[in-house]
């Protein structure tokens, strides 16, 4: 089942927030600065995790991911999905 995340993340270094952004445009879509919205299962949001983990500086950095709940139930509950 696939699942919809904010992502979040604060970078110290301009480098590691580079590779960040690189690597969360691959899984979904840009929002505003460090926040993206990505629909994932669990696999995918494991191999964003793990890339993410590589990239960041555990002690200075955060990445934050909150579920907003299956894609599914979202786009039904939608007005614009429903055209409305």
């Amino acid at each position: 089942m696939r699942s919809t995340y904010l992502v979040c993340y604060d970078i110290s270094d301009a480098k590691r927030l580079r590779r960040a952004l690189k690597v969360c445009t691959n899984y979904g879509d840009h929002l505003q600065f460090s926040v993206f919205e990505c629909d994932l299962n669990p696999a995918e949001k494991a191999c964003l995790e793990s890339e993410l983990a590589e990239v960041i500086k555990h002690s200075e950095d955060q990445v934050i991911f909150v579920v907003l709940g299956p894609v599914e139930a979202r786009h039904r509950q939608s007005p614009i999905a429903n055209g409305q």
